[in-house]
């Protein structure tokens, strides 16, 4: 898409961020809330990628970088919008965020039952860990 616009977003994006999520994303997250996003966006404010045409959110993926450990999450792309690149256009936007911040692999999470999800992460060249198995706990804050 030689219209495309990839740039961080901004706390003013939180609501459109959500209803984009709701939109194009699969699966929730407790954090799915103007708190949740605003909060990502003040403790680092060049996590969460967006892909915009014509001034819509048309994508999105969160490069969450710990110092550790280069994190993805929440790589969508609008329904009406995919097969265009945008992931494409997002994930090389996250990599190239982590390699300047001397992260040495990326991580993904991606549900289980999102095939056509598991199908776009091997594309582009990720692989699946078996071995490795997420633990949770919910906090109460």
């Amino acid at each position: 898409m030689s219209d495309l616009q990839i740039r961080a977003a901004t706390a003013a994006d939180a609501e459109d961020v959500l209803t984009f999520w709701k939109e194009s994303a699969e699966g929730t997250s407790i954090s799915d809330d103007v708190n949740g996003v605003t909060r990502l966006v003040a403790r680092d404010p060049e996590a969460l990628v967006l892909a915009l045409a014509d001034g819509r959110i048309v994508g999105s993926v969160i490069a969450g970088w710990d110092g550790w450990r280069a994190s993805l999450y929440r790589l969508a792309v609008l329904p009406s919008h995919r097969r265009r690149g945008i992931s494409t256009a997002l994930l090389r936007a996250a990599e190239e965020r982590f390699v300047a911040l001397g992260g040495r692999r990326a991580d993904a999470m991606v549900l289980e039952a999102n095939e056509t999800g598991r199908r776009l992460w091997a594309a582009a060249g990720y692989g699946r860990e078996d071995h490795w198995r997420r633990w949770v706990k919910p906090l109460k804050g």
